[in-house]
């Protein structure tokens, strides 16, 4: 969970973003880190494959003022949808405050979405964490295509809780910075109720 320094007086918070490979993931991380202030951010690092796809992680620090007298600092992470990093998922995940669900709105994608969320789970369960209790917004992506799947039926597949649900076109910047807002405002409420002195 998060990092709170007590001395420095600044709290590190970990939100990572999932989903199945090309699902905009990347895209979310690389809007906010363009959208974002130079003094406000750090560096965006990127580990990418010849095929483009994050293999480890997008790393963004990003500074958004004080809570409780601490000053916050956001990591932002992509882990990779494709099962075999399984390994990297792992340690990625470690820590984690918040996650962002990124599922591709496109028909055809839907197994791998839907094997995605089922590897997160089960990686969440492996770090003791219960997905059903973890900050987690879902991110409808790719609403732009062709034969993209209707909200009501890709809620009722992922987001039986209800959960903050946005519909977003990364690669536009459509509903990037809604669906960060969502949970970095959840993460800092259960904080407020719980760590922070």
């Amino acid at each position: 969970m998060s990092f709170i320094n007590r001395v420095s007086k600044e709290v590190n918070l970990k939100i990572i973003y999932c989903g199945t490979g090309l699902s905009g993931k990347t895209t979310n991380v690389q809007y906010v880190y363009e959208q974002t202030q130079p003094e406000q951010r750090g560096k965006l690092l990127k580990l990418s494959a010849e095929n483009e796809r994050t293999l480890f992680f997008d790393f963004l620090p990003l500074s958004v003022g004080a809570m409780k007298g601490y000053k916050t600092r956001f990591h932002l992470y992509t882990i990779p949808g494709q099962t075999f990093y399984d390994l990297s998922r792992q340690f990625i995940l470690r820590g984690v405050d918040g996650v962002v669900f990124v599922v591709d709105s496109q028909s055809e994608r839907m197994e791998a979405n839907i094997e995605s969320y089922e590897a997160l789970e089960k990686s969440l369960e492996f770090q003791g964490y219960d997905i059903n209790k973890l900050p987690l917004v879902f991110q409808y992506n790719k609403r732009d295509a062709m034969g993209a799947m209707p909200i009501k039926e890709l809620e009722a597949t992922f987001n039986p809780m209800k959960r903050p649900h946005f519909e977003a076109v990364a690669n536009r910047g459509d509903g990037v910075m809604e669906t960060l807002q969502s949970i970095s405002q959840w993460i800092e409420s259960e904080l407020k109720g719980g760590e922070l002195p």
